[in-house]
């Protein structure tokens, strides 16, 4: 663990973690010891360095140094968020060969209810698949009365499991196809196997980070793998008392491993929080824009891989966007400008796709992004429905969405997409407002923009109205900048004009105070 070495050990670089995934490997950063060090110690490196100035100009002088502290404060800010990103790497490096183990509850309150061990299952070969030169050696579904026990199976299933790893040389690792391991799990699992042991929480947590784009969502993950530090800074701990050194006072503080390790946690997941709360802000300035510029807002979810991106970009005709057919592709919630057939400007937001079963530390550190999505018009939930399991696909989309605690109005105003039905013959939907659309060929993308329009007219209370203008005068040129000009028929006999226009309350109000009739 970086964390435990950087606070107690002198000489030993940080480094971040190399992303055994389909996209190459992320470079190793300089040496930062001392910064590491006086990061976690609330300590600057710069501190105590004295500043002389030339000797004259004292007000000058004061104005250089206020600057050249403004430019260290800004200078350190950046490189103590850049340290909270540092970590080791989850995962073996090179090709894997993986044994997927998934353990079905048949009864009782791990029993899952919007999921079933097949459509898990399939998942999880899909997050293996995602990872460079890892494969899927072989796949079994082994029955459990005991999930939550050490070795989460009973003792002849467990024996039997032990007896065919053990005797399988070409398997390499174990993915456990549960949310999360503790520390002893995986110790005695790994003892008993003779190969590395992973879960679900780890393997998806290992695609967030490589997936993450921007500084939002790497923090986002960082705060994310807090829990699993702590739960592994427990295990090292034990192990050292094994050895006699885990209880043990170090350097002279007072405090023992367990301690110093414990704070240093802390203080780093204070720092991400901050660091976050201050992006936060900064997400709530640009909605506060978009606010003013009264833009409509179409928030676009779905399950991980339904094609979210790909719709987005037909509906744009943004050319920059480049869906990748991989799950959670997109981690980072982005805006895209799109017209509608009446020429109205709205706002398309890409977000995070869902996963049955996603880690809930998962869900938890993407919470704030997703507050965004109570701030929509209209949401648009798009389903791949060339999937066997879309209707369990579905539920599990629902739940979360309804954990979001998102406004009973903007929950009754989801439009329901029914993705790639290019893959399924002669499909017909059950759902009675349903849109069918391929969003790779676009089929029926004309359709859903009329639909799409149609909620955010309802949504908004814009109104669609025909106004009589004077063309000699300014009211045509302010429709155009205030409101959204859908038709201009004019009139030269008399040089006027019918104008029909998709325009606000606020905006109309203005038109009545500035051009009263």
């Amino acid at each position: 663990m970086w964390t435990l070495r950087a606070a107690v050990r002198r000489g030993l670089p940080l480094v971040r973690a190399a992303c055994s995934f389909r996209g190459g490997f992320a470079p190793g950063p300089r040496d930062r010891r001392v910064r590491a060090l006086s990061t976690f110690s609330g300590q600057s490196p710069n501190k105590g360095r004295s500043l002389t100035g030339s000797g004259g100009g004292a007000t000058a002088g004061r104005g250089r140094k206020e600057e050249d502290e403004e430019e260290d404060e800004a200078g350190e800010e950046e490189e103590d968020e850049e340290l909270l990103l540092e970590r080791k790497p989850l995962l073996p490096q090179g090709a894997q060969r993986v044994f997927l183990l998934h353990p079905d509850v048949k009864w009782g309150a791990k029993k899952q209810t919007l999921t079933r061990a097949e459509l898990q299952v399939a998942e999880a070969k899909a997050l293996v698949h995602t990872l460079m030169n890892w494969s899927v050696e072989e796949t079994m579904i082994v029955s459990t009365k005991t999930p939550d026990k050490k070795l989460v199976f009973g003792k002849g299933n467990f024996e039997l499991l032990t007896e065919k790893i053990r005797g399988s040389p070409q398997i390499t690792s174990v993915f456990l196809n549960v949310e999360r391991m503790n520390p002893l799990t995986k110790k005695e699992l790994e003892t008993a196997w003779g190969v590395e042991v992973f879960d679900r929480f780890t393997i998806v947590l290992h695609i967030f980070r490589c997936n993450a784009m921007t500084k939002e969502a790497k923090l986002q993950i960082a705060l994310a793998e807090i829990p699993l530090l702590r739960s592994n800074l427990r295990n090292e701990v034990a192990q050292l008392d094994q050895q006699g050194g885990g209880s043990r006072s170090m350097m002279g503080s007072g405090e023992t491993f367990m301690q110093i390790q414990q704070r240093v946690l802390k203080e780093k997941e204070i720092k991400i929080k901050k660091a976050l709360e201050k992006l936060k802000k900064r997400r709530h300035l640009l909605r506060n824009q978009r606010k003013k510029r009264e833009l409509p807002v179409i928030s676009v979810m779905g399950y991980t891989n339904c094609g979210k991106t790909t719709l987005i970009k037909a509906l744009t005709g943004d050319a920059a966007i480049q869906p990748r057919d991989q799950l959670f592709a997109t981690l980072d919630i982005t805006a895209h400008s799109g017209s509608l057939p009446s020429r109205m400007t709205v706002v398309y937001v890409d977000t995070i796709g869902f996963l049955s079963q996603l880690p809930y530390d998962l869900i938890e550190s993407f919470s704030a992004t997703l507050e965004d999505v109570a701030y929509s018009d209209v949401i648009i939930h798009v389903r791949d429905i060339s999937h066997p399991e879309s209707d369990l696909q579905k539920a599990s989309v629902l739940s979360v969405l309804k954990n979001l605690n998102l406004p009973n109005q903007l929950l009754g105003s989801i439009i329901e997409v029914h993705n790639k039905v290019d893959l399924v013959e002669r499909y017909e939907p059950t759902e009675p407002n349903a849109i069918t659309i391929s969003a790779l060929l676009g089929h029926g993308l004309e359709k859903l923009k009329a639909e799409i329009e149609s909620a955010v007219l309802k949504a908004t209370g814009k109104k669609l109205l025909t106004l009589k203008i004077k063309l000699e005068g300014a009211q045509l040129s302010w429709l155009y900048k205030e409101a959204t000009v859908q038709e201009v028929d004019v009139i030269p006999e008399n040089g006027t004009a019918n104008v029909k226009v998709i325009i606000s309350n606020s905006a109309y109000g203005k038109y009545r105070k500035l051009f009263p009739i």
